[in-house]
C-alpha cells in the first residue's frame, strides 16, 4: 500500500483481533471514534471514485464482469478435476503440490518443508491464506524468523495487528502513526512522516532481509490448471523478491483459486487492479511455472505448492454457497460497504472483513463463533453491485442467517456450527409475529395496543435507551389513517 493514501487524521487504535468481544461489542468501540470514522469514510471515498473513473463506460463493464463471473463460475463447476490436472500439470514442471484439509495441516507442512531446508530466515510476500493460518505466529514458536515483504503488511507485523483491509492491510493508520512505529523499530531513522524517507529506510531493512532469506513464501492470486502456473500480482516488487532470490519458494493457496486456462487470466486482471485500487493494471504480474532450470541464473531451486482447504469444501457442497468461492479478494465490496466505513476492520474479528469476511468466515469458522457477522449488513445490495465477478452476496448472507436460526432436528446443516443462534424467544416471538399479521382483525386490535404501550414508555427506558440517544422518539397517532379518512367523510376503500 502506498503511504499517500493513509489518512492524516487522528485514529484510535481498534486491537481487537479473532478472540474476545463479539461484531457488535467492537463495532461499538468503533463507532465511538469520530477520528476512525472519518479516516475510514476519507480512504473510502477516494477508493470509490478511483475505481468508477476505470469503469466509466457502463457497457463495457458489464461485458468485463461477466466473462470474469463465466471464468469464475467455470472453474467452480469442475473444481475437483481442475484440483487433479493441477497437481499433475505442476509435478510435470517441477513443483511439488501438498494438500492441507486443515490450518494445521497446512502449518505443519510448511514448518516441515522449511525443517528439510534447514532454512530459518524467511520472507513472505502477501498471502491472506498465510494470514488465515496465523502462519507467522506458528513458525516463530519453532525459531523460525518470518518478515513480510509487503510494505503494508510489513507495517502491521510491526504492529501485532492483523490486517484491516484484504488489500491495504494498514489503512486505518495515517502518517503520525506509521511514523512513529517505524522510528520505534528501524535504527537511525528518526521520526519523520516524509514519504520517500520512510519508504526509502523501510526498502533497506527488507533489501538485507530478502538477501539473507533461505526462503520465500507467497499467496497465489490465480493458479493455471491447464499449464500449471501460479499467478502473483503486485505493486512493489517485493513479491519478486521473495519468489525469486531465495533458494526455496513455497506458495500458498486456498484450493478455490485454481482458473482452467490460462485464457481465463485476462479478463480476471482486467477486473482485478481496477476493483481494489483503481489501477488500469498492477506493476508486476508474476507467473511462476516451474523451479530454476539448468543454465538458467536465477529463481529457486525448489518450488512447492500448499493447497489449503480449511472448510471450503463444505463450502463448495452446497449449490448456492459456493458461490462465496468466486471470489479473487479484491476488496470492492469493503471499499463500498457503509458498515465497513464506520466500524473499520478490526471491528469484524477476522482475517476477512467487511461484506466477503461476513460470508467467508462464518463458513470456514462456524457461525457458531462468527454468527453475529451475518447480521452485520444492511443489506444495501452495494457490495453485489460493484463486485467484479458477480458474488450474491446478500443473497448469502440472508441464507446464512437463516442457517444460524434453524430449529434442531431439522436436515443435515450445509454451514458448520448451524442453529448456534437459535433462540426460543426468539423464536416464539416470530410465530406470534406471523399469527398476528395472519388475522387482519387480530393485527388491528395487536397494534393499536402496542402503540399505546410505545407511548407509554419513558424515552429513557432500557428498551429505548439506544434509540433515543441520537434520535427523536417517536410518538404514535391515537387514529388510524382509516379512522381519520372516515370520521372526515373520505372514501378511502
Amino acid at each position: 500500500m502506498a503511504l499517500e493514501t493513509m489518512p492524516d487524521g487522528p485514529v484510535v487504535e481498534n486491537p481487537a483481533m479473532d478472540k474476545g468481544p463479539d461484531f457488535t461489542q467492537r463495532a461499538h468501540a468503533a463507532l465511538i471514534d469520530p477520528g476512525l470514522r472519518r479516516n475510514f469514510r476519507r480512504a473510502m471515498d477516494g477508493l470509490m471514485e478511483k475505481r468508477a473513473a476505470q469503469f466509466a463506460d457502463p457497457v463495457a463493464w458489464a461485458a468485463l464482469r461477466e466473462r470474469g463471473a463465466q471464468a469464475r463460475a467455470a472453474a467452480l463447476a469442475r473444481l475437483p478435476d481442475l484440483l487433479e490436472e493441477l497437481e499433475a500439470r505442476c509435478a510435470a514442471n517441477g513443483i511439488q503440490v501438498h494438500w492441507a484439509e486443515t490450518i494445521e495441516d497446512g502449518n505443519a507442512i510448511v514448518l516441515g518443508i522449511l525443517n528439510h531446508h534447514r532454512a530459518r530466515q524467511v520472507v513472505k510476500g502477501k498471502s491472506m491464506v498465510s494470514e488465515e493460518m496465523h502462519l507467522n505466529d506458528h513458525l516463530a514458536a519453532h525459531g523460525i524468523t518470518a518478515i513480510e515483504s509487503d510494505l503494508g503488511e510489513y507495517i502491521i507485523q510491526l504492529a501485532g495487528e492483523l490486517p484491516s483491509h484484504i488489500v491495504m492491510p494498514c489503512i486505518h493508520k495515517n502518517k503520525d502513526q506509521i511514523a512513529t512505529l517505524l522510528a520505534a523499530n528501524i535504527p537511525g531513522l528518526g521520526y519523520t512522516e516524509d514519504v520517500a524517507a520512510l519508504t526509502a529506510a523501510a526498502r533497506r531493512i527488507l533489501r538485507d532481509r530478502f538477501a539473507a532469506a533461505d526462503a520465500g513464501i507467497s499467496g497465489v492470486n490465480f493458479a493455471v490448471a491447464e499449464t500449471g502456473t501460479l499467478v502473483l500480482i503486485e505493486n512493489e516488487g517485493n513479491g519478486r523478491l521473495s519468489t525469486t532470490l531465495p533458494p526455496l519458494h513455497i506458495a500458498i493457496t486456498g484450493i478455490e483459486k485454481v482458473v482452467e486456462r490460462l485464457d481465463d487470466i485476462p479478463p480476471l486482471l482486467a477486473l482485478l487492479p481496477r476493483s481494489a485500487t483503481g489501477q488500469p493494471i498492477t506493476t508486476y504480474v508474476n507467473m511462476i511455472t516451474s523451479p530454476r532450470k539448468p543454465g538458467e541464473k536465477d529463481g529457486p531451486a525448489a518450488v512447492h505448492l500448499i493447497l489449503l482447504d480449511n472448510g471450503r469444501s463444505r463450502v463448495f457442497a452446497d449449490a448456492q454457497l459456493r458461490d462465496t468461492l468466486r471470489c479473487i479478494r479484491c476488496g470492492a465490496c469493503i471499499n463500498h460497504c457503509p458498515v465497513y466505513a464506520r466500524v473499520g476492520g478490526h471491528s469484524y474479528g477476522s482475517v476477512y472483513p467487511g461484506p466477503i469476511g461476513k460470508i467467508l468466515t462464518p463458513q470456514i469458522a462456524g457461525l457458531d463463533v462468527a454468527g453475529d457477522l451475518p447480521h452485520a449488513s444492511t443489506l444495501c445490495n452495494a457490495c453485489v453491485e460493484v463486485c467484479p465477478v458477480k458474488i450474491p452476496i446478500a443473497d448469502i448472507l440472508v441464507r446464512l442467517r437463516q442457517e444460524a436460526a434453524q430449529p434442531a432436528g431439522a436436515a443435515t446443516p450445509a454451514v458448520k456450527g448451524a442453529g448456534s443462534r437459535r433462540h426460543i424467544a426468539e423464536a416464539l416471538v416470530w410465530t406470534v409475529w406471523r399469527w398476528v399479521y395472519a388475522w387482519p382483525w387480530l393485527h388491528h386490535r395487536a397494534t393499536r395496543l402496542l402503540a399505546r404501550i410505545g407511548n407509554w414508555i419513558p424515552a429513557r427506558a432500557p428498551l429505548l435507551r439506544a434509540w433515543t440517544r441520537n434520535r427523536t422518539r417517536p410518538h404514535f397517532a391515537g387514529q388510524t389513517l382509516h379512522e381519520r379518512a372516515r370520521r372526515a367523510g373520505i372514501d378511502h376503500e
